[in-house]
């Protein structure tokens, strides 16, 4: 077997919940080209002068309303799916965040000093689906940081497994218990995207968002097609755990700014649904692997108000996979299979 090490990839998190150390982090996400895809200049204008100022001590509330004793919850149950896998594997694992820390040149660092002679790192980004703005971003750093510092090894990085027999397995029976309860419906809430940033991301130029039914016509857009892909998951799940039709929808959260983003909206689903007769709610955030400021203060904490005040009775989130069993034993399963000759789930630099 090559010196390998593995990389767990995800979004990040402010080192605390001071204001100082928010407004830092906003700053770097924000700025990303491919989340504010707006000339420097005017997104520099937008994001130093207007979003940031105005959000950072609101967005550093609402993290205190989730920080725990350890510190951010993404980065907690980063390290707790890291030390999950380890013992598994013959490879050590390392976590890195596309903002904040720990870096992702920190964890190549570390692999370097781990490994005497290492030859490849494999990169897992925590993300199903493609985006410009999560999956993209996360891999393009990667790849930038891997050939600026000129390190010896070979990146190789899974690609987006929104489909992957596995995810959908452990997705599944993460949601399966809910299923006991009573409900009246259950709702897939994914991190939303611009509308435009899913015609940039359109290979062919003509067919995102052309037509009612586009996610359903076969296209080569579609490997890079979010809304597609966050499509193709709710039904591959609602089938495996043969959920009605009348009893399952998907919707889109956290949007910013006043532009056209992927509907529905989740905050105005969660405010119409009690009227429609949906009073006994579960939701499930698939876009997510661990529990982060998104699902546990956006969904759980404000999401679940809403849809109270509004005339509901009952709200169940339901938790990410975050070190579930089955997700363990898919990433290693992937790993290994890698190991094994089946090329099919990564892609090399």
């Amino acid at each position: 077997m090559a010196k390998r090490g593995i990389i767990l990839m995800n979004l990040g998190s402010p080192d605390s919940t001071r204001v100082q150390d928010v407004r830092r982090y906003l700053t770097e996400f924000l700025m990303d080209k491919k989340v504010i895809d707006y000339p420097y200049i005017f997104r520099k204008i937008l994001v130093g002068g207007i979003i940031v100022p105005f959000r950072a001590a609101k967005s550093a509330e609402a993290y205190q309303t989730i920080w725990t004793d350890r510190g951010s919850p993404l980065i907690e149950w980063s390290r707790q799916l890291c030390a999950t896998l380890g013992p598994g594997l013959e490879e050590p694992v390392e976590i890195a965040m596309r903002y904040g820390n720990p870096s992702i040149k920190s964890a190549y660092e570390s692999l370097v000093k781990k490994i005497p002679g290492i030859e490849e790192v494999l990169a897992i980004p925590m993300y199903p689906h493609y985006a410009m703005s999560s999956y993209e971003t996360a891999v393009d750093h990667a790849r930038e940081i891997h050939r600026k510092n000129n390190y010896p090894f070979k990146l190789t990085i899974v690609r987006p497994y929104y489909d992957n027999i596995d995810y959908i397995e452990a997705l599944s029976e993460r949601i399966r218990p809910y299923l006991l309860q009573d409900y009246d419906h259950l709702l897939f809430s994914y991190h939303g995207i611009p509308e435009r940033h899913l015609k940039k991301a359109d290979q062919t130029g003509h067919h995102c968002l052309q037509s009612a039914n586009c996610c359903e016509v076969g296209s080569i857009a579609h490997e890079h097609c979010y809304r597609h892909q966050c499509l193709q998951t709710t039904r591959l799940i609602a089938s495996k755990l043969q959920i009605p039709q009348e009893k399952f929808s998907y919707s889109f959260q956290s949007r910013l700014g006043r532009e056209e983003w992927l509907k529905p909206y989740t905050d105005f689903r969660l405010v119409e649904m009690p009227a429609e007769g949906i009073r006994k709610l579960l939701i499930v955030c698939p876009a997510f692997v661990s529990d982060c400021l998104e699902t546990l203060e956006e969904i759980a904490i404000r999401g679940k108000d809403s849809f109270l005040q509004s005339g509901g009775e009952s709200f169940t989130m339901i938790p990410c996979l975050n070190v579930s069993a089955l997700w363990v034993k898919a990433l290693t399963k992937w790993i290994r299979a890698y190991d094994a000759g089946i090329r099919e789930m990564v892609l090399e630099s």
